[in-house]
C-alpha cells in the first residue's frame, strides 16, 4: 500500500515502515508523486485548509487520514464513508501549552508594554510599575483534554488554582460541565479556551460569556477563531475592561484594518502556538505508530467522532 506524507524529512522521522508500505511525499495537492490508485494512507500537509479535501474525492482506495493538526473542524463531515478521520491529540500539548502559558505572563507582567516603551527607548519604570502578577490567580481552562492538562502541569508552579470545564462533567476527577460556564466565568481572573471547533462550540465566547467575566480579566484562546464572536470580541476589549491574549482570529489572517490590531489591552500572534521545532519529530512517531497499526489490522487511536 501506498503511504502519503507531506514532509521530505518524514521520511526519515518515519523509521522503519511494515513489509508492503511504500512512502511518498506528497507536500500539497496540487503536486501528486505519483498515481493516486494504491494510497490507503495519507497524512495531509499540516494546517490543511477545506481546499486540501477536494483530493479526498480522488483517492478511490484511501481508508485513512492522519492529520497533523489537533483539530479536524475542516475535515469533520467532509471524510468519505470507509474512511477514518485521525487527528494528532498528543502531539501538540507541548507547544500549545508553552504558548499559553507565555501568553498570559506576558500579559500579567506587562511585556507588551514594556515592549514598545523599548522601542521608544523609554525607561518606563515609573509609568508601568507595579505590574500585576501570575501567584494567587484564579485560572478557568475551558477544555480539560490533553492539553488542558498539559497547561494545567506547567502552570501549576506559579501558586494558582484551577477550576477545568469539558464538554461532560468528570465529577470524580473535579472536572465541570460546560453548561457551569455562567457560575464559574466571574470567579475566574484567567480563561484558558482550548476546545475544539464544533457547532457546539463555534460562537461560545460571546457576548454573555465576556459579560460574565470579572474587571481585569484575561482571556486567552488558543482554540479556534471560531470559538469566539469576533465582534464580540472587539467590542468588550475595546472598553479596556478585559484583557486577551489570541493565537486565533476569525478570519485568518487577520486583515491589516481589523481593529484588533489596534487595542493595546491584547496580544496578538499568528495560530503559531503548535509551530514548534520539536512538533515534526513527535508528530512523525504518531504517524509511525499509525501506520503500523493499519497495516496490522490493529485499532487506530485519536479517531475523531463528531468532530472530537
Amino acid at each position: 500500500m501506498k503511504v502519503w506524507i507531506p514532509h521530505p524529512a518524514g521520511r526519515a522521522l518515519l523509521g522503519e515502515v511494515p513489509p508492503g508500505v511504500t512512502v511518498e511525499v506528497a507536500e500539497h495537492p496540487s503536486r501528486l508523486p505519483s498515481e493516486v490508485a494504491g494510497v490507503r494512507f495519507w497524512v495531509p500537509p499540516f494546517l490543511s485548509g477545506v481546499d486540501a479535501t477536494a483530493l479526498l474525492g480522488r483517492l478511490p482506495d484511501l481508508r485513512v487520514v492522519q492529520l497533523l493538526s489537533a483539530g479536524a473542524d475542516a475535515w469533520a463531515g467532509r471524510v468519505p464513508p470507509g474512511v477514518t478521520l485521525c487527528d494528532a491529540r498528543g502531539v501538540h500539548d507541548v507547544g500549545t501549552a508553552e504558548w499559553v502559558v507565555a501568553a498570559i505572563l506576558s500579559q500579567v507582567r506587562g511585556f507588551p508594554a514594556f515592549a514598545l516603551a523599548q522601542s521608544r527607548r523609554e525607561w518606563a519604570y515609573d509609568r508601568l510599575c507595579p505590574t500585576d502578577e501570575l501567584a494567587g490567580k484564579r485560572v478557568l481552562i475551558v477544555g480539560a483534554g490533553s492539553i488542558g492538562a498539559a497547561v494545567r502541569a506547567r502552570l501549576a508552579p506559579f501558586e494558582v488554582t484551577f477550576t477545568l470545564v469539558a464538554r461532560t462533567p468528570r465529577p470524580a476527577e473535579g472536572v465541570h460541565g460546560v453548561d457551569e460556564l455562567p457560575a464559574l466565568l466571574p470567579e475566574a481572573d484567567v480563561v484558558v479556551v482550548l476546545v475544539p471547533l464544533t457547532d457546539a462550540t463555534r460562537g461560545l465566547v460571546d457576548e454573555k460569556f465576556l459579560a460574565a467575566m470579572p474587571d481585569g480579566a484575561l482571556l486567552v484562546n488558543a482554540a479556534r477563531g471560531p470559538v469566539a464572536r469576533t465582534d464580540a470580541l472587539v467590542a468588550e476589549l475595546a472598553t479596556g475592561r478585559l484583557r486577551a491574549a489570541l493565537d486565533v482570529t476569525d478570519p485568518e489572517p487577520l486583515p491589516a484594518d481589523h481593529p484588533l490590531w489596534e487595542l493595546p489591552n491584547v496580544l496578538l500572534t499568528p495560530h503559531v502556538a503548535g509551530s514548534v521545532r520539536g512538533l515534526l519529530p513527535r508528530a512523525y512517531r504518531l504517524v509511525a505508530e499509525q501506520v503500523r497499526r493499519f497495516a496490522a489490522g490493529e485499532p487506530l487511536v485519536n479517531a475523531v467522532s463528531d468532530g472530537y
